[in-house]
């Protein structure tokens, strides 16, 4: 009985997420969802909501948080791809566009709470941005041997242009998402380039 009654409260758990991100569209962010509709479309009483959250910013925290770990494990996956051969610029930047356009509610939540009035949303939308830049360090350190410093750097820019991208295709059509996507191909491309650059500089001054 224990072990329904848990999957129970897990099911209903995910429909008030699922209930929360049909939500959430461009005209309407997280502070504009109400308890009362989002309860409602998950099917559940108004009151039994707080089994399952405190309150309305526990549930946006949880949407962030998993927001954030989807896309770190997509593009975990899009780098284990490479070692079969192709470019990591074009499997990253495909899979974040991808992840965009199948999360598009989580992503605008991202956007929107970024600089929100909420400081617990900011701060968790700048620690899944800092996992994310951490994740693409270790990666430029380990896999490309570039020094901390300007793995920091590169990843820095490289996140900058990448959500700037993801923000401009979140209400494209197919063929502008498919310009946005090449676009920044190139310009990561261009970032890859001069980071190369100033290690070989670098090295020469030595």
């Amino acid at each position: 009985m224990a072990g329904i009654r848990a999957a129970q409260k897990e099911k209903t758990r995910r429909a008030l997420i699922q209930a929360a991100m049909n939500q959430l569209t461009a005209e309407h962010g997280y502070a504009s969802l109400s308890l009362r509709e989002v309860a409602r479309e998950a099917g559940i009483a108004p009151t039994s909501f707080y089994r399952h959250f405190r309150n309305m910013e526990e549930l946006g925290l949880t949407l962030v948080d998993e927001g954030g770990l989807t896309l770190r494990q997509l593009l975990r996956q899009s780098r284990q791809q490479i070692a079969k051969g192709g470019s990591i610029i074009r499997a990253s930047v495909t899979t974040f566009m991808q992840f965009v356009q199948n999360n598009t509610a989580i992503f605008r939540l991202l956007l929107q709470e970024k600089s929100g009035n909420s400081k617990e949303f900011r701060l968790a939308i700048a620690r899944e941005v800092e996992h994310f830049t951490a994740e693409l360090v270790d990666y430029l350190i380990e896999e490309q041997g570039f020094e901390r410093e300007l793995a920091e750097m590169q990843a820095d820019a490289i996140v900058r242009i990448v959500f700037s991208a993801g923000a401009d295709a979140l209400d494209a059509d197919p063929k502008e998402r498919h310009r946005l996507t090449e676009q920044t191909i190139y310009q990561l491309r261009i970032v890859a380039r001069g980071a190369e650059a100033t290690r070989l500089g670098a090295k020469t001054t030595k």
